[in-house]
């Protein structure tokens, strides 16, 4: 297998690198001689351009790794994407997603604010496979630290494709090679326009306010994608978020981080005018999963990620930037019930094959009794926890700041 994924890899990587270097060529192109003349048409020739390269890296994961996603409605099954994705072969990533009908009916047909918790290191490469089956990959846009465009190169993409390919072939010189291979991809994001952060507010706070107010004008649905981490979830800086919980009188997380609400509050209060909603996505893994990573994608071993959406009205988000930061901070608490909630509900279906309850009509009745039962019970723990967590803990004013500080460093430091 190790042989095979180098095989691929190999060819495939650098016919991606001479066709991104072309796409960037063209990018530049329009970027010069269009964009000046008029804007929106420059952005919808560049949303197709831009697809043309994101769809390499989708169709290549794809085809070699065998991503398989089903979409999951409330009470129906979402047969649109089961009829376009299913394939007669065993997927190496199987992502699953639930979801309400309302929303998978709009995913694509509105702008919106994206945010989801970072749990692994394709955490990007799900989020193109949502935006390509909604029709807006080439209009999705994200918030990257400034390093991604420099380079130019998504450092965790990077890092994941180069330490995968040394693995699978055992030479250090393709570590180079991948890093080299990936490195058109900085390039596309800029004339894509995404906003590429310091992680400095006091910089990055009239940057990411400029780069909101030229979306505002975008002639397509766009996707602007956040995460409020920060950063992404490792098990050292799960230990430094509990840490500042328990001293400073918050809920203590399970299996995410504490959010950063800056960012998050200035994106709220300058997309409001144009923007109708925000989907609340959580990532989980399944415990009886490996976590998904791009070394075992191109190994063809087998991983499983759960996706939940839940679509938000921007017009019911809260006045102040104080009660925008609470209600944040409430959907990450509630985020903690959520993924437990994946893991029963995923327990209990199994449990349900196991004892063939649903062969007959008394066992389906149990069985949507249990079912409805357990999603009460964890919609009421979502309550309680949102609850506790709008009465935090009275600390003194000059603790909390210099303890704010410090996770954050840590967790920078980490990356």
């Amino acid at each position: 297998m190790a042989i095979a994924a180098a095989a691929v890899v190999v060819p495939l990587g650098l016919l991606f690198f001479a066709s991104g270097l072309i796409v960037n060529l063209i990018q530049a192109t329009f970027y010069v001689l269009v964009r000046p003349l008029s804007k929106n048409l420059y952005r919808r020739i560049n949303r197709v351009v831009a697809e043309l390269l994101w769809l390499e890296l989708i169709w290549l994961i794809d085809w070699w790794a065998g991503v398989k996603a089903v979409a999951t409605t409330y009470p129906t099954l979402g047969c649109q994407w089961r009829a376009i994705v299913a394939r007669p072969v065993t997927a190496t990533l199987l992502v699953q997603i639930y979801t309400d009908r309302e929303t998978f009916r709009l995913m694509g047909k509105e702008h919106a604010l994206v945010i989801c918790n970072h749990r692994s290191d394709i955490d990007w490469l799900v989020g193109w496979v949502l935006a390509q089956r909604s029709g807006c990959l080439g209009s999705t846009v994200a918030v990257m630290k400034k390093s991604s465009k420099l380079l130019p190169v998504p450092s965790s993409y990077a890092v994941s494709a180069a330490t995968a390919v040394s693995a699978t072939d055992a030479r250090p010189r393709l570590r180079l090679f991948a890093m080299v291979g990936s490195s058109v991809i900085g390039w596309s994001m800029w004339f894509s326009e995404y906003l590429f952060l310091e992680r400095s507010w006091a910089k990055d706070e009239n940057t990411l306010k400029s780069g909101i107010q030229r979306l505002r004008d975008f002639p397509l649905p766009f996707w602007l994608a956040l995460f409020v981490e920060g950063t992404r979830f490792t098990k050292v800086k799960l230990l430094a978020a509990q840490e500042y919980a328990t001293s400073t009188g918050l809920p203590v997380p399970r299996n995410v981080l504490i959010p950063r609400t800056k960012g998050f509050v200035s994106a709220v209060s300058h997309m409001r005018p144009f923007v109708p909603a925000i989907y609340d996505i959580t990532v989980a893994v399944p415990k009886s999963s490996p976590a998904p990573t791009m070394l075992r994608l191109l190994n063809g071993k087998p991983s499983v990620v759960q996706v939940h959406i839940k679509r938000h009205l921007m017009k019911e988000l809260p006045e102040t930037d104080e009660a925008v930061a609470q209600w944040c901070k409430d959907i990450f608490v509630a985020k903690v019930a959520l993924s437990w909630a994946f893991v029963v509900v995923a327990g209990s279906v199994k449990f349900l094959q196991w004892s063939s309850l649903l062969s007959s009509r008394k066992g389906v009745a149990f069985s949507t009794l249990g079912l409805a039962v357990v999603t009460g019970l964890m919609h009421i723990l979502i309550l309680f926890t949102q609850a506790e967590r709008s009465n935090p803990a009275k600390v003194a004013p000059a603790k909390p700041k210099n303890k704010e500080e410090q996770p954050e460093a840590t967790s920078d430091k980490q990356q």
